[in-house]
């Protein structure tokens, strides 16, 4: 499996930014699917999660009701709408896959727990 993060960039405060997360390898629909973002000084950060078939979703409560992940399983492919953009949400976001078959919960907000992580993309926020 190989996971192929995109979309980051620079915007100003208030903006939108939509990061993609491409799947590579076999039963991507078997794999709740979580985006992270690490910021300077800061610890890795859960920022979203959804469920293998997209019937979950999990949000942290510094991004809730403002940034919304979405998967297409037919493309292999997660986003992460993020909207109303401030500069606390500077970082480099990585998207990670979690084995369905091993969990009992839907999302996993626990980075251990993913099992294969992409590169990253770097999100920075001007003010």
């Amino acid at each position: 499996v190989q996971l192929q993060a995109s979309g980051g960039g620079l915007v100003q405060a208030g903006g939108s930014l939509r990061l993609s997360c491409d799947f590579s390898g076999r039963s991507f629909s078997m794999y709740a699917m979580g985006w992270f973002r690490l910021a300077p000084g800061k610890a890795h950060e859960f920022v979203a999660g959804i469920s293998f078939n997209g019937g979950s979703t999990m949000y942290s409560e510094s991004v809730n009701n403002r940034f919304t992940i979405s998967r297409n399983n037919a493309q292999n492919t997660v986003y992460l709408q993020m909207n109303s953009l401030k500069p606390e949400d500077t970082g480099v976001y990585y998207c990670a896959a979690d084995w369905a078959g091993d969990t009992i919960v839907a999302v996993n907000t626990d980075s251990s727990k993913y099992d294969f992580w992409g590169q990253g993309t770097q999100v920075t926020v001007s003010s």
